[in-house]
């Protein structure tokens, strides 16, 4: 009984800390078109492991899904789109999928489009692919602490898709159709 009581509040401390590492059940949107387009993820933070997030050796390498990041934390980052889309050259048609970037090059990566929803970000399955498109690669002017997703809007039907996170800046542009 002594080991419980000893247990429960290092249990509670450890729960506590991982919550607050991770913002989840964010949810960013836009109107592209006079089309809503949204994203729910979680925001992990880099909580002092700049530049030691990505990379062979880096915290992301240790998912099992690995060169294929879920894009956030916990669940599987989801993108809906009232329309069809154009997301950098992939056909995506309107409805509901997940989010995942191939980062195996660091200086190139791949947004990949998932048909499988609702499901843990680790349990990425590449059969259920719609496809992948190539990210346009930058520096952010400052690192960002917890990964954040934009949608915005470039007037008309056009807009971008970007997600930032400590030293990265990503992005596709879309195109309602």
């Amino acid at each position: 009984m002594k080991s419980a009581v000893i247990c429960a509040p290092l249990l509670i401390a450890a729960v506590t800390f991982a919550l607050a590492e991770t913002k989840a059940g964010l949810t960013e949107s836009a109107t592209v078109g006079g089309k809503k387009i949204a994203i729910k993820y979680s925001s992990p933070a880099v909580n002092n492991r700049a530049g030691k997030l990505f990379g062979k050796d880096g915290r992301i390498s240790q998912d099992e899904t690995y060169p294929v990041w879920r894009a956030g934390a916990n669940d599987a980052t989801a993108l809906h789109t009232d329309a069809d889309l154009d997301l950098g050259g992939l056909s995506v048609p309107k409805g509901d999928y997940t989010l995942y970037v191939n980062i195996a090059n660091p200086d190139s990566w791949e947004l990949i489009v998932n048909k499988q929803t609702r499901q843990h970000g680790t349990e990425y399955d590449a059969k259920q692919d719609l496809g992948r498109v190539k990210m346009t690669m930058s520096k952010p002017a400052a690192m960002v602490e917890q990964l954040k997703y934009t949608i915005s809007s470039s007037g008309g039907n056009k807009g971008k898709l970007e997600l930032a996170w400590e030293n990265v800046d990503a992005s596709v542009n879309l195109t309602v159709k």
